[in-house]
């Protein structure tokens, strides 16, 4: 009996000082968020810790692991760390049915917990477009659809044209049949034109799981429209005697081919020297009878549309252009008088001979043809006193050698003078020689 009463007393005394230890004791967990398909890490820490166990339980209160003991077999779990003060695990592939509350125990006196909570989220299905088919005509209502399944939340869907975002929209969520993820789909409605051809719309889906790299579906439009029709001219002042190309610039959906030439409501009046090549209308000369409304024409299986070109061909500027004309006489009078001895004197006198190519009647001043004239004439007056020296160089050398015959042989110079004198005497007339 007092065996028992001393065993009852040591029980309560060991109690009373795990209760105590155990007081400062508290395991610490956070929640955690994955992506379907990803790793969860599920981590509980114990600042202080007397050696007491640590226990990881699913949302189902089944124990997962005790210290580093596994208790499930589930080969998606694993050990990542175990000791006195943490017990971390991890979920691997996590599904949707993974998602709950987990619970860290520490098994004090009495057991304490934390718990942890899992959130999988749902990642949103490729979007697709749907509501479109090819080709829409211009004008016509068009409605297209974006639809993506399985996002969890809902995910959010936005749509772009010419990279601008589209505003009035319609929206729809749904619940999936499992009752946690869903299907959103968005509507856009708008009326076509000719400068939606060729535009990409874009269904861009924006959610949490896609770690800011949205979803893109793209639908790319094509419109078909009746032509438009310009005509482009290659010279916007056609002259007389050019050539002239008239350019039908045709866009269509689909293309026009071939384009369709008309002048004044009726066919080509010159086929020879108005050619058509492909959207060209080729004159090779123009005259005044190419005046009047020349007509293109383009037609697709959409409609007819054309342009006109009133044509008006101006005449060839007569306009003189200044030119330097040398005259091959020259009007210009150079008189040159020698006197060689008491005998008369004798003058050259070159003629003056109007200049041929003159332009008769001109009323203002030829500037060039006056520096012609200039150049002329002091050139010739040049020609003239180079002439002249020669002449008077040869004349005097004549006349000297004439004055001084009959003294070559002379012994001395009295005799030379006297010689030189006498031959003037006997000379019965002076000569002048003229080159």
């Amino acid at each position: 009996m007092i065996w028992k009463r001393s065993a009852v007393l040591r029980f309560y005394s060991v109690c009373g000082l795990l209760l105590q230890g155990s007081q400062g004791q508290f395991p610490l967990t956070q929640n955690v968020t994955v992506v379907e398909g990803g790793t969860a890490i599920l981590t509980c820490r114990v600042d202080q810790n007397d050696n007491t166990s640590l226990q990881w339980s699913n949302p189902a209160q089944q124990t997962l692991y005790f210290d580093d003991k596994k208790a499930l077999r589930d080969n998606r779990i694993e050990l990542v760390r175990a000791s006195w003060h943490e017990l971390s695990i991890s979920v691997s592939d996590v599904s949707l049915s993974d998602e709950g509350q987990y619970t860290c125990s520490l098994f004090t006196m009495p057991v304490k917990t934390s718990k942890a909570y899992l959130t999988v989220l749902g990642v949103p299905g490729k979007p697709q477009i749907s509501g479109f088919s090819s080709p829409v005509m211009e004008g016509d209502l068009m409605q297209l659809t974006c639809k993506t399944s399985g996002s969890k939340p809902a995910a959010d869907i936005r749509w772009f044209k010419n990279d601008k975002e589209i505003k009035d929209v319609k929206y729809l969520k749904e619940e999936d049949a499992n009752r946690k993820t869903f299907t959103v789909s968005s509507t856009l409605d708008f009326r076509v034109d000719r400068s939606d051809d060729g535009v990409a719309v874009i269904c861009r889906v924006d959610h949490e799981s896609l770690n800011a790299t949205p979803q893109v579906a793209m639908q790319v439009l094509e419109i078909h429209y009746t032509p438009s029709v310009k005509i482009i001219p290659s010279t916007p002042f056609p002259q007389e005697g050019q050539p002239l190309t008239l350019t039908c610039e045709s866009k269509g959906k689909p293309l026009p081919e071939p384009v369709l030439w008309t002048k004044d409501g009726g066919e080509l009046p010159d086929p020879d020297r108005m050619v058509v090549s492909g959207r060209e209308l080729n004159i090779l000369f123009l005259n005044k009878t190419d005046n009047g409304t020349y007509r293109c024409e383009a037609t697709n299986t959409i409609g007819q549309s054309s342009a006109e070109y009133v044509l008006i061909v101006h005449d060839v500027p007569n306009t003189l252009l200044p030119s330097t004309i040398i005259p091959s006489l020259t009007t210009a009078t150079v008189t040159t008088t020698v006197a060689i001895t008491t005998s008369p004197t004798t003058s050259a006198t070159t003629s003056s001979i109007r200049d041929p190519n003159a332009l008769a009647g001109q009323t203002g001043p030829d500037h060039a043809l006056i520096g012609g004239i200039v150049a002329v004439v002091v050139f010739v007056t040049l020609c003239s006193i180079f002439l002249l020296g020669r002449y008077l160089a040869r004349h005097k050398g004549t006349y000297l050698t004439n004055e001084a015959k009959g003294a070559e042989d002379a012994p001395d110079a009295d005799t030379a003078i006297i010689n030189a004198e006498g031959s003037q005497v006997n000379a019965e007339e002076k000569k002048e020689y003229f080159i």
